[in-house]
């Protein structure tokens, strides 16, 4: 068998990859070494900027096969029969670390999962919790800065992660989520996902629903205490990748069952609490799970580089039935997600192969840019309207408008009956058991007891007591006991 040549990046054989050219033997290395130079400037440049958040990251390609009829929700083609499949790809990833990270931390976990649909890309975009910490994306960058690395210090600081949830009581749900048992997931496999925003789905007679997504694993549902994150952290940074890895390589292909919670548009108005708030759930007993597939995750990716750190998620990528609801922070992040893609990957990170439709035909008039590779010939116009045959508006909307009045401005979301911060994490406490309730209480205080300040302790103290007496009482003893010390 004939060996391979290997050549430049313009395609010229290289005659020599062990020793670079110089002035004589012995002598200095000289500028005209092509190939030297080539490499050394590759390499330079083989990094692109890490994500800001969800830097550490890991993924597969999967199905999802529709289980039970839903067309009288949607009428998104990929949910259309009982039995169809569609390809996918998830990126699993952890929230607020560095790349170089370690996989077995508390932290929440990102859910992005892309489905390759026959009518273009749809990207659902969530989380392992089905809340989060804010409600109102303008309040997003400032969060992230305090549990990143402090200016200063260079590493995470308690005082800057409890001063930002002191001056956001909407915090305390998804922080007695995160300082629970499952705050820090045994591996990707064994967590669940959740759309966690509520999107609008609109059947074919135009009717409008609110739903919300929930990926419950089929492998069950396992988290690691402190001391075994700890510990495994110590053994292999890399658990959950190691762990996804080897599962799909051994054929132990990963499953999660979808339902989907459905509110008809006309009851959001009425309902007892802000429908479109991030920081609280619908109780099952108000909208109970219903069916819809299973997703399969049974390919692991050949480059992680290629299809892992070049995925790009954007939640505004939706499809005909599929649209989004007045969640600000949903809203917010229509715009943030494509806008960070375009800033790592360029305004074409679209035309790369694992963001790129599958089977849909990408028609439109974008052109140029850094590696472009769609440009069109001498016969396509780069304007609309033309008198061409260029690609048309189909005049067909994807979703059911939504309903707005009153004044533009900045404005606090609409009050309804029970739109407190606290009553749904005071709930989440009742329900775990003396053992959960002793451990969540351990980590909230280990972190808490840290802090420097009495006003910041005192403030955060002030909303697990306003969650519930006895979990207000029992934090605040185990900081005192923690800071006597």
């Amino acid at each position: 068998m004939a060996k391979r040549v290997l050549t430049t990046e313009s395609g010229a054989p290289v005659a020599d990859n062990q020793n670079s050219a110089t002035a004589g033997v012995g002598g200095p290395i000289l500028l005209q070494d092509q190939h030297l130079l080539e490499k050394l400037a590759r390499f330079n440049r083989e990094r692109i900027p890490e994500r800001v958040v969800h830097a550490r990251g890991s993924g597969a390609y999967g199905y999802f096969e529709v289980t039970d009829d839903v067309t009288g929700f949607t009428r998104a083609d990929f949910l259309s029969e009982v039995g169809k499949r569609t390809e996918t790809f998830i990126r699993f990833s952890t929230v607020a670390d560095s790349l170089g990270g370690a996989d077995a931390v508390r932290d929440p976990r990102g859910f992005a999962l892309k489905f390759y649909t026959d009518e273009g890309n749809y990207d659902l975009v969530g989380n392992n919790t089905p809340v989060f910490f804010i409600k109102d994306p303008i309040k997003f960058p400032d969060f992230i800065h305090s549990q990143k690395r402090d200016p200063f210090t260079g590493k995470q600081e308690p005082d800057n992660v409890w001063d930002f949830w002191a001056h956001a009581p909407e915090a305390t749900h998804q922080i007695t989520w995160l300082m629970g048992d499952r705050g820090i997931p045994a591996s990707y496999r064994h967590m669940n996902g959740y759309g966690s925003h509520t999107y609008q789905w609109t059947n074919a007679a135009g009717e409008a629903f609110f739903v919300k997504y929930h990926f419950k694993t089929n492998q069950g549902v396992r988290s690691l205490s402190a001391d075994q994150a700890s510990e495994l952290v110590g053994k292999d940074a890399n658990s959950h990748q190691t762990d996804l890895l080897q599962a799909i390589e051994r054929g132990v292909n990963p499953s999660w069952t979808l339902h989907v919670q459905v509110m008809p548009a006309a009851d959001a108005a009425d309902y007892r609490f802000n429908p479109f708030d991030l920081t609280k759930v619908w109780p099952h007993s108000d909208y109970p799970l219903q069916r819809v597939g299973r997703l399969v995750l049974d390919r692991n990716p050949d480059n992680v580089f290629a299809e892992v750190e070049q995925a790009a998620f954007s939640p505004n990528n939706f499809v005909p039935g599929i649209g989004p609801s007045p969640d600000k922070m949903l809203q917010g992040r229509l715009f943030a997600y494509a806008d960070a893609h375009r800033y790592r990957l360029g305004v074409n990170h679209t035309h790369l192969p694992v963001n790129a439709p599958r089977t849909a035909v990408v028609d439109n008039y974008g052109r140029d840019g850094v590696h472009a590779t769609r440009n069109g010939s001498r016969h396509d116009k780069n304007y609309e309207p033309n008198s061409y045959a260029g690609p048309a508006q189909t005049d067909g909307a994807l979703a059911a408008p939504l309903a707005i009045h009153g004044w533009t401005g900045t404005h606090e979301a609409p009050a309804h009956t029970k739109d407190d911060d606290f009553f749904q994490a005071g709930e989440l406490f009742r329900l775990m058991s003396e053992d959960e309730k002793g451990r969540l209480v351990a980590n909230i205080a280990g972190g808490l007891s840290q802090v420097t300040r009495d006003d910041v302790i005192e403030k955060n103290l002030a909303h697990f007591h306003a969650a519930d007496a006895d979990y207000g009482k029992r934090v605040e003893e185990a900081v005192r006991a923690l800071r006597e010390d």
